[in-house]
Formats: structure tokens, sequence, C-alpha cells
């Protein structure tokens, strides 16, 4: 039994229902009450409500379930960002990650799945798709890489003085149903703007979007699977591995995508665009797990349109 913390989240529910299609039972943890994603209302899965910050209800589930992997989804990190009280948001962040890694050696678990982020690779020199043995630059401009080096680095540790088995998801940007909108890439507001016929609302973003910008793009089932396919894995060569599209997927691929399931979608950026194109090598996840990406831009475009228009709000 899989236990996935976040798991009634955006990559959280995707995750647990790739779990379940692949014969796992699962235990989700989410510290919020929210109702079950349709995907999910049929599965066979118990929902546990608790704080990973609250350590003794953390441990608690585990002597009510027999949890053999976890998968660690929920935030380890203060997004948004909290200038009034970082000290004790950093102590929230890394306290909830070290929660986790205590249940997973007090349970006597196989693998402990911690999600990082194709944020870290920020900085990082060099061409071409990304590899996980790239050197990380020490800096970060934002939380979320920042974070997630720490994440990593203790994971790391924690790896080698317990013996667990520990592995970070570097995960690229993902879109889908129960989505946000994304501070970083225009695909989930284009898509909004699409299935319910207004003009895109882009005043989230950090920068100004335009069609040549690209970024390694998965759909949000693929993601899911993907992380599925690493936790249950009989072996893995490695501690990190990359999940993604391997491939850069443009807005104005997108645009022409959401053009073919909404004919007449206003959704045009201006041409252009000077953001680097993050890449990820997936290879190692093909490798060790037979992972192939089920969804192309114009199929993810398509499936997330008609569940926006079936009623879903994100």
């Amino acid at each position: 039994m899989i236990l996935v913390t976040g798991g009634l989240g955006f990559i959280g529910s995707h995750t647990a229902r790739a779990l379940l299609d692949l014969g796992e039972d699962c235990v989700v943890v989410q510290r919020s009450t929210r109702q079950l994603p349709a995907f999910l209302e049929d599965a066979r899965m118990t929902v546990e409500p608790a704080d990973i910050n609250d350590r003794e209800a953390l441990l608690a589930i585990g002597r009510r379930h027999d949890i053999t992997g976890i998968v660690h989804l929920a935030g380890s990190h203060p997004w948004p960002p909290v200038p009034d009280a970082p000290v004790e948001a950093t102590r929230q962040a890394l306290g909830g990650l070290l929660n986790i890694a205590q249940a997973a050696q007090e349970w006597g678990v196989r693998r402990l799945g911690v999600a990082s982020t194709i944020g870290v690779y920020l900085g990082a020199a060099g061409e071409g798709p990304l590899r996980e043995d790239a050197p990380l630059s020490m800096h970060a401009p934002v939380s979320i890489p920042t974070f997630k080096k720490i994440g990593e680095m203790l994971g790391d540790f924690l790896a080698d003085t317990t013996g667990i088995d520990i592995v970070n998801y570097r995960i690229s940007g993902t879109w889908g149903p129960l989505g946000h909108p994304d501070p970083f890439f225009a695909a989930p507001a284009l898509v909004h703007a699409a299935a319910h016929g207004t003009a895109p609302d882009l005043s989230h973003l950090v920068r100004p979007a335009f069609a040549e910008d690209g970024i390694d793009l998965t759909y949000v089932k693929d993601t899911g699977r993907a992380i599925a396919l690493l936790q249950l894995a009989d072996k893995l060569n490695h501690r990190t591995y990359n999940v993604g599209s391997g491939r850069a997927t443009t807005n104005a691929e997108l645009i022409e995508a959401i053009s073919k399931a909404v004919p007449g979608a206003q959704v045009d950026l201006p041409t252009g665009g000077e953001a680097p194109h993050l890449v990820l090598d997936i290879n190692r996840l093909t490798r060790d797990t037979g992972y192939r990406p089920e969804y192309d831009t114009e199929r993810a475009a398509a499936d997330y349109i008609a569940w926006l228009r079936a009623g879903n709000k994100r």
C-alpha cells in the first residue's frame, strides 16, 4: 500500500489514480478537506486528513495501514513566500520533509519518492536536454527551487545514513485537470480561456508570454504515471530522475492544438520570445521504468478542454 502526501492535490491525485490503475492500493494524506476528483470517486483508496507537520498524527497512519512505500508530493517549500515570517516558514517546510523521512524509517518502507522541480536547473551551464548529473548552481531566484535543492541534499544524506531508498523526482512544467494558473508558463491560462470563451488572463506570469517561448511541458496524467512507475519499479539505478516529456513545447504549438479543439479561440500571443527552452533528458526514466509520454500537445489540450467544459473549475 502506497501513501501519497498531497494525494488529493494536482499532481498527487493523478499519481494516486496511476498507482491504482497499476494495481496498487493507496492511502492519500491531505491537510485540507476537499472533494474527491471525479476520476477518484470509485477508487479503492483511503483518505487520511492529516498535516505532515503534525508528526504524531502522521506516524499514527502507519499504525492503521500497512504502508510499503511513500510518494511525498505535499508542499515542502514556503510558497507563496512568507516575508513576515521566513524563519517559521522554513521550519515548517523542512520539518514536514523530515517527518516524512522519519515515517519512512519507522514503517520500514521500501521506497520514498520526493517531489523536486525542473527549476533546480536554472543557472546550470550547458546546452541541450538537461541531465540529472548536470552541476547545479547554488543560487535560485525563487523559494521553490531553493528548497527543492535543499530537499535533494537532505534526501541523499538520509538515504546514505538510514538505508532508505529515497528518490528525487525533478518534475517539468505540468498542466492539466486540477491545475492552478502557473507563474512560469501560459498553458493553463490559455486553455481556460479557450474553454470558457474569454480572453486569457496572463497577469499572474512572472514575465510576458510570447508565441515562441517554450518549456518541457508535460500533461499531468503522464506526470502521475511516471511517478507511479518510479515508485513501483523493482529496481532503480539512480536516486534522481527527470520527469517530463523530453521535448520543448512552445506556446505557438499549444495555441495550434487549442485552436483545433476550439476553432476560433482567441488565445493568440505576440510573436517572439527570449525565454530559454528548458528541456529534460528523460533517458534514465525511460530505461528504468519503460515510461513513454502518452499525451502529445493536441491530445492533452483536447482532454483538458473537455474536462473544463464538463463543469470542472480547474
